[in-house]
C-alpha cells in the first residue's frame, strides 16, 4: 500500500499555482497516494496560512510532519530518495 501524503494548494477560479501542480507531480512521480486539499478562495489560502504559521501554500504533509512548500519537497524526497 502506497504512503498517504496531504496536499493543500491553491485553485483559484484565475490561478491555478503552478508549484501545487508541481507538488503533486514529484508525490505521485515518487509513489505518494495523495490527498490533495484544494484551497478555492483567498480566504481559504490565508486561513490556512495563518492556521500553520506559513507565508505561501503549497503545503505539503508526510507521516504528519510539515514538510513545507514544493522547494523543501523536492529536497525532502532527494532525500528519502
Amino acid at each position: 500500500m502506497a504512503e498517504t501524503a496531504i496536499l493543500y494548494r491553491m485553485v483559484l477560479p484565475d490561478h491555478t499555482c503552478p508549484f501545487g501542480v508541481r507538488a503533486k507531480a514529484m508525490l505521485e512521480s515518487a509513489g505518494f497516494d495523495v490527498d490533495d486539499r484544494i484551497l478555492r478562495t483567498r480566504d481559504e489560502v490565508e486561513a490556512l496560512e495563518q492556521q500553520l504559521g506559513v507565508e505561501t501554500t503549497p503545503q505539503i504533509f508526510i507521516d504528519g510532519e510539515r514538510i513545507g512548500g514544493s522547494d523543501a519537497l523536492e529536497r525532502y524526497l532527494a532525500s528519502v530518495g
